[in-house]
């Protein structure tokens, strides 16, 4: 059954004419907080059995035996899933039949590729037999030496980085420039590995009927795992239902199919019943995706006044030894600075690891941690505060295309959020605050972009006789509120109250919704719903306007308007009627029209599309422990049109406190020797808690956007970590003197040096 919210609007935010704007509360709340709200793992079809992964200790290699006959041999276990006994795959794990088809595990063979790769399944009629059996298995190994780090090999110019940027891109002379500059600096920085960590697991519950699967999934992309599945399995994409309704967060972890969640749909298929996997936490390290370790070294030059020359980003990064995906780290580079030579360039590494992807605000955050923490540096070279230096090398166009901003509001961002903060009363001397308690205080700043993007996107709308609506979309809500903010553009679309309308979301059948990533799924899918409204209430106006009987008679299209569930005539707003007697007379039970949200080649072409903001952090460093806690942020952002104001500032807040995470706490730690991650399990991978979380604001100023969309709108979800991790960053140089440039920054790191 496809889920669906009936929505309602609390009075206080009624406003004539306009749901968007409003900061409603979310309308999946309550079913949150009530556990009626239904994830994956809470399915449980008739008949089910229980899978658990086994997985490999070793990163580089092969599995010589399994004890399978040890593990059936246990009671309440059915089937042991080995490369011997897997059925088979139509397509080949390890092709590419798109740019978005990454290679996988499925049991192919008896290769190791890196720890925690599956090597076998289990399934059982309880989660504990499965558990037991897959321990018995015992696997042995042929192990080889494990290539770990970022100096674990030769390393190589990448093809392209990210989704096909180049991996070398010059703008101007920046040798000569670099050579003619007053101020040079060179500065390397290095940032570790990052995996998504998502409250809720990765999860699958797969039922086959015939050549016909049902499964339930947490997916970002409900349509593009169809299509995956189809290719994989060799059958109709709509012989496939997904269901995704719910997701206990994604940040790109949950973009795309992977092998565990391809085992448990073969398991489901050699046993014949239905079976549920649930990743255990520690197993999520490996098979699906992190961010790639980063080493960026960022040459500047500048006038002895403070005006950059030149900038030269150079990344170097780390892929899988089976596949080629790129952190475009340094692509940031390209858009903030008003430098007249840029160059970025790259080289990678193979690492005996699982592939990195995309994890939220890839590339962008750490490369903007580097680069802001270099814009500091050459700021304090100039003698010059870090605002006033941001703001002399101010971008009016992007200075790698020369393009202009299809809007940039980021001097406004400046402006208010330092108001706020009270940043002009910052001692330009590092080192010399200090609080009541002999803490010694700083205050840093960062400069936050990301790219406005859009996909494509669809979503259908329909009017019913009673006057009520409905609109589809297949969309994906993640914990960003995206049902709630598609909801108020849906009742704008159609004009009629909250309440009046009936959203469906979250399963494969519905208009595919393109994918939640990239900030760009409010833009892509309310841009499909508002042309899907416009479309519907165009089909309700012709009906109306050719109908003799009817009071809108002779108007034309564009001779109504629609409010309040009504049509009305533009030149005469006495003279209109209702969407039920328009129906009613017409002798229909509905009226349905579709539409589309996607880029404008043309104005793609034209304009550079971004989000800006300024973000500024206080920290207390103890001089004698060298332990740092943040303890105040404003962060002032300019995102295009606002369609709920409450979700928004969730939004950047959560966006902030990664910021917070990447800049103080956030590391994956792996054992050189076996491969194997150490710190697998939220005890030890270390991200804020409430402890580490300070009095956070965060504000967007007013931007108007003509050309991103017909919406206005820019996302939100990932630009609150761009400039929050230089900002941190910033202000322990700022507290302490000493500059970190390896990140997280940790006590080691500090104590002895910040000592009086």
């Amino acid at each position: 059954m496809t889920p669906e919210l009936n929505l309602s609007r609390d009075p206080a935010h009624l406003r004539h004419g306009s749901n968007i704007g409003q900061p409603l509360s979310r309308v999946d709340g309550l079913a949150k907080v009530t556990g009626r709200a239904r994830y994956a793992a809470d399915n449980n079809p008739p008949g089910l059995l229980y899978a658990v992964l086994a997985v490999s200790s070793i990163a580089r290699g092969r599995v010589v035996s399994l004890d399978v006959d040890a593990a059936k041999a246990h009671p309440g276990v059915v089937e042991v899933m080995t490369s011997a006994n897997r059925p088979p795959l139509a397509g080949d794990p390890d092709g590419k039949p798109n740019p978005f088809a990454f290679r996988f595990e499925a049991l192919q063979n008896d290769r190791v590729r890196y720890a925690n790769q599956p090597i076998a399944l289990v399934v059982a009629e309880s989660l504990e037999a499965a558990t037991e059996g897959a321990a018995l298995l015992s696997p042995r190994y042929e192990a080889e030496p494990a290539r770990i780090g970022l100096d674990a090999g030769d390393a190589y110019v990448p093809p392209v980085v990210g989704m096909g940027f180049p991996a070398e891109s010059y703008h101007g002379d920046v040798e000569a420039a670099l050579a003619g500059s007053d101020r040079q600096i060179t500065a390397t920085y290095e940032t570790p590995a990052h995996y998504h960590n998502a409250m809720e697991p990765h999860a699958i519950v797969a039922e086959w009927h015939g050549d016909k699967l049902v499964i339930d999934t947490p997916t970002q992309g409900l349509v593009m795992m169809r299509g995956r599945l189809a290719e994989l399995f060799g059958i109709a994409p709509e012989n496939i239902l997904i269901r995704s309704p719910y997701l206990g967060g994604g940040f790109g972890g949950k973009g795309l199919i992977a092998g565990p969640q391809i085992l448990g749909i073969l398991a489901a298929k050699l046993v014949g019943r239905p079976v549920k996997l649930v990743v255990r936490r520690e197993q999520l390290y490996g098979p699906f995706g992190h961010r790639s370790p980063t080493r960026q070294t960022l040459q500047l030059g500048a006038s002895a006044a403070g005006q950059l020359s030149a900038i030269h980003h150079h990344a170097r990064i780390a892929t899988s030894s089976f596949e080629d995906f790129y952190e475009a780290a340094a692509h940031v580079t390209h858009t903030l600075y008003a430098a007249p030579a840029i160059a970025t360039t790259y080289d990678a590494v193979r690492m005996d690891s699982g592939t990195p992807l995309f994890v939220r605000a890839p590339g962008i955050a750490p490369g903007s941690i580097a680069l802001e923490s270099a814009v500091d540096e050459m700021a304090e070279a100039c003698g010059l505060d870090p605002l006033a230096f941001r703001v002399k090398n101010y971008a009016e166009v992007e200075p790698a295309t020369g393009k202009p901003f299809s809007s940039k509001a980021l001097r406004e961002c400046y402006t208010q959020g330092a108001e706020r903060f009270g940043w002009w009363e910052r001692p330009l001397k590092p080192r010399t605050m200090r609080d009541k308690d002999g803490f010694l205080v700083g205050w840093g700043m960062g400069t936050a972009t990301f790219h406005a993007l859009m996909f494509a996107g669809q979503a259908r709308a329909v009017i019913r006789r009673d006057g009520s609506g409905v609109v589809e979309s297949g969309a994906h809500d993640m914990g960003q509120g995206a049902w709630t903010a598609f909801a108020q553009i849906a009742a704008d679309s159609l004009a009629l109250e909250l309440d009046r309308v009936t959203f469906k979301a979250g399963t494969s059948d519905l208009p595919d919704a393109g994918i939640a990533g990239g900030s760009a799924h409010t833009a892509t899918v309310g841009t499909a719903i508002h042309n899907a409204g416009a479309a519907v209430i165009a089909k309700l106006a012709e009906l109306a306007t050719t109908d003799q009987r009817s009071p809108l008679f002779g108007a034309g299209n564009a001779g109504v308007i629609a409010r309040n569930g009504r049509l009305l005539r533009r030149d005469d707003e006495g003279r209109g009627e209702s969407y039920a007697d328009i129906l009613a007379r017409a002798g229909l039970t509905e009226v349905e029209g579709s539409g589309a949200g996607m880029p404008d080649p043309a104005a793609n072409e034209q304009y550079a599309m971004s989000s800006h903001g300024a973000v500024f952090a206080e920290v207390k460093v103890d001089p004698d422990l060298g332990q740092v806690r943040v303890t105040r942020m404003i962060g002032a952002f300019a995102a295009g049109r606002i369609i709920n104001p409450k979700l928004v500032k969730s939004q950047l807040i959560g966006g902030m406190i990664w910021g917070i995470s990447l800049a103080l706490h956030e590391e994956a730690i792996t054992d050189r020797r076996s491969g194997r991650i150490m710190n697998a399990n939220l005890g030890e991978y270390h991200v804020p808690v409430n402890a580490d979380v300070p009095a956070i604001e965060a504000f967007t100023v007013e931007e108007h956007d003509p050309f991103v969309n017909p919406l206005g709108i820019k996302g939100v979800g990932e630009i609150g970590i761009t400039g929050s991790a230089g900002a941190v960053a910033n202000a322990v140089a700022h507290a302490t003197g000493v500059r970190i440039r390896r990140f997280p920054v940790r006590i080691s790191d500090l104590v002895g040096r910040s000592q009086s």
